[in-house]
């Protein structure tokens, strides 16, 4: 019986490295939403804690585009659950000329094709087949070949109620 137990242990640590390294693609797709939401580079880690809560770190802060162009903050959170990324911060999107936070990524029926993004004032809906390939994330260049980043409401100082 000791030995059972042994034996389970020592594969038990053997294998949780390999749970605990699979890429923010990977997890994603197990989560039943599309791999590509976050860039292919850039991403340094991401942990994902017992209550759901999902935090991907960037090494800095980029765009990148999918139908529009988005802003990844240098560290984006959300809870995640099966189909959903809910009360997302960190993740903006370009509307008419306007950066509006997202809030949440919902994909209520893969077999629609369709991944909802709640930017608050509406609810886009736009092709799953858009984020199948991660996105190539760049930081913006200013004229004097600077990085220029985007000012959040946080650095404004004010914050977005929920």
């Amino acid at each position: 019986m000791a030995m059972v137990i042994f034996t389970t242990l020592l594969i038990g640590l053997f294998l949780l490295p390999l749970a605990t390294s699979s890429s923010i693609h990977e997890l994603l797709e197990s989560r039943g939403l599309p791999g590509g939401l976050f860039p292919k580079n850039g991403v340094k880690s991401y942990q994902l804690g017992e209550d759901g809560v999902l935090e991907v770190f960037l090494e800095r802060p980029c765009f990148a585009t999918f139908e529009t162009r988005v802003f990844f903050e240098s560290v984006v959170r959300a809870n995640l659950s099966y189909g959903g990324l809910i009360g997302v911060e960190g993740l903006s999107q370009e509307e008419l000329f306007l950066w509006l936070p997202v809030k949440d990524i919902i994909v209520y029926d893969p077999s629609s094709g369709l991944i909802l993004f709640d930017i608050g004032v509406a609810h886009k809906q736009m092709s799953l087949s858009l984020f199948e390939e991660p996105p190539f994330c760049h930081p913006q260049q200013t004229q004097g070949g600077g990085v220029l980043e985007m000012n959040t409401r946080k650095e404004l100082g004010f914050e977005v109620q929920r």
